[in-house]
């Protein structure tokens, strides 16, 4: 994280330091500094706003339990926020039935360009792409967010979800159609190019 203010601790460097000691008003500092981007990462995987909070809670606890595992702390924003990711994956597993991840939930007759999608997509206020990503059927919205928004390969979301690349393949093409087809519902079809 390049900008870091507190009042007790100078650097980031220093605040992951005294969590390390688990001082507990560097933890507090810890968790204020991480909260909202956190929190938001989990609702991207979360049904429910009381599922993000458990899954947060829960990553929390992981963080600061395995913080001495961490060997550069310069990347400890991105260790994070895969321990999140990691901690909604397993929360989806012990919630939900792998088995929707497997069954087709709509047939999606409307083929979208590929070239299309990728500039909705970046084109799109965040706040409206995340309601619409998080309307998606489970099995869909898992695999969005981990290729389309956090950059998770499909062998790497084959192995998180233990399903196969072509699955998390066909998931996502099936997720992405649909996510095209609930924004062309919302009047979101057309943008100029910036």
């Amino acid at each position: 994280m390049k900008f870091f203010k507190s009042r007790k601790y100078s650097s980031l460097e220093e605040l992951v330091k005294a969590c390390q000691r688990q001082d507990a008003s560097a933890q507090t500092a810890f968790y204020e500094l991480y909260k909202s981007k956190l929190l938001g990462v989990c609702a991207r995987y979360a049904k429910t706003g009381a599922e993000a909070e458990d899954i947060f809670q829960e990553a929390l606890i992981k963080v600061f339990k395995n913080l001495n595992d961490l060997k550069d702390i310069n990347m400890v924003g991105s260790w994070v926020k895969s321990i999140v990711i990691r901690t909604a994956i397993n929360y989806y597993h012990r919630t939900t039935k792998i088995e929707q991840l497997h069954s087709a939930v709509d047939e999606i007759h409307h083929e979208i360009k590929s070239e299309d999608y990728s500039r909705i997509i970046r084109q799109l206020d965040m706040v409206v792409l995340l309601e619409v990503i998080n309307s998606l059927p489970d099995g869909y919205r898992i695999v969005v967010n981990l290729f389309l928004i956090d950059g998770f390969s499909h062998k790497e979301i084959s192995e998180m979800l233990k399903i196969t690349e072509s699955t998390s393949r066909s998931q996502f093409f099936k997720g992405r159609n649909l996510l095209i087809k609930k924004l062309e519902k919302k009047g979101i079809t057309h943008y100029e190019i910036s």
